[in-house]
């Protein structure tokens, strides 16, 4: 009897690897027969790198960068072999690596994920899985850009600082230094959301509150954003001229922007991406039982997020789901329609969050051992 275990990692706590790994000792606690399988899963956000490298038997990296407001740090990052790399974009202008007290929406930028891209094609890289998820940044993509060998310059012809702050003083795109290996490298963008770059629904007005920006600072933002597209439409050839209307321009502070119109990449929803990578649906077949998980699982979670992409695909195969969270919110029994069979929270009563985050991997265990009990005596099951 095979039994699939295919969570996301829990935020500031567990790593997808690690949340797999708890929920199979509770598992083979309760059917100690059991073929376990263990496929960590992410969306594209926190954890893809390591994520993909579990399934793949990838090396971790690290390379020196720039990280949003300019401070040194070092990032982590993936090579799979064969040309194949893996990047997330948070390692190096993460909101997480920020703390609240210190984020600075107009100044963050995202030049340290163009050095990890340039890490990346400096080890031999020809395809470059980029994730999106989880940044401090609302500069589209200009850092990144300016890491690889763009100048973007004012009307006297000097360099602008990072940040989208300083983007409406943009005159001018010079590609003439930009790396020429970009035109020989795939680039896969793993992202969940599918907002524009500007207007309404762009990338300033919906997540650059979360960053830190107040009311006058996204209007500012979506300005800058709205000009450094003007500005860049008229270096791009006209195929990349509609670049920022595309859904996902907006991912990752216009990120998605600088990948469509200069990196020509082609984009997937995070969790089909890396499911396709870590062959969760060659693992799902035959299985007569799947686990997957997050550390809150609310209505948004059927909008890309894990638990909602490994359900999907489970139900095409005809496996039932539980789903094990940190906490379940409002909504979350949505869930049950796209495939989710059973969802618990792992707290069975009163709990501070650092207690929970100390606990988890025991809890974990706990929940996964009752829950597999529990299906087995349904189906009066023996191991």
């Amino acid at each position: 009897m095979k039994i699939v275990i295919a969570p996301d990692s829990f935020k500031e706590s567990l790593s997808a690897p690690a949340v797999a790994q708890a929920i199979a000792q509770g598992v083979l606690k309760a059917a100690p027969h059991a073929q376990v399988v263990c496929v960590p899963m992410a969306d594209g956000g926190e954890g893809t790198v390591q994520a993909v490298l579990a399934a793949t038997g990838g090396q971790w990296r690290e390379t020196e960068v720039r990280g949003a407001l300019d401070e040194p740090r070092l990032a982590g990052w993936g090579w799979l072999g064969s040309g194949s790399a893996v990047i997330e974009m948070a390692t190096a202008a993460g909101l997480e690596l920020v703390p609240p007290d210190e984020r600075r929406p107009l100044r963050a930028g995202s030049y340290g994920v163009g050095q990890l891209v340039r890490a990346a094609l400096d080890a031999g890289a020809t395809r470059i899985i980029l994730g999106l998820g989880g940044s401090s940044t609302n500069d589209g993509g200009a850092g990144m850009i300016a890491a690889l060998g763009a100048r973007l310059l004012d009307a006297q012809g000097r360099e602008l600082p990072g940040g989208g702050g300083a983007l409406g003083a943009l005159a001018s795109v010079d590609l003439s230094g930009l790396d020429p290996r970009l035109k020989q490298t795939r680039f896969d963008v793993a992202c969940d959301v599918d907002n524009p770059l500007c207007g309404p629904k762009g990338a300033a007005h919906i997540f650059g509150p979360q960053k830190g920006a107040t009311p006058e600072q996204v209007l500012e933002l979506d300005r800058n954003l709205s000009h450094y597209a003007d500005v860049c439409a008229r270096h791009l050839p006209p195929d990349a001229h509609n670049a920022r209307d595309l859904p996902g321009a907006g991912a990752a502070g216009g990120l998605g922007y600088a990948a469509l119109a200069f990196l020509g990449a082609r984009f997937h929803p995070g969790v089909e991406l890396v499911a396709e990578i870590s062959g969760l649906e060659q693992a799902l077949e035959g299985a007569a039982l799947a686990y997957t998980g997050e550390g809150r699982m609310d209505a948004q979670t059927l909008h890309g997020k894990t638990p909602a992409g490994v359900a999907r695909l489970a139900r095409k195969l005809g496996v039932p789901v539980v789903a094990l969270a940190g906490s379940l919110g409002e909504g979350y029994e949505a869930l049950h329609e796209i495939g989710i069979t059973a969802a618990f929270s792992l707290a069975g009563g009163p709990i501070s969050l650092a207690e929970a985050v100390r606990q988890a991997p025991a809890l974990l265990a706990q929940r996964a051992c009752d829950a597999t009990r529990l299906w087995l005596a349904a189906g009066k099951r023996r191991l």
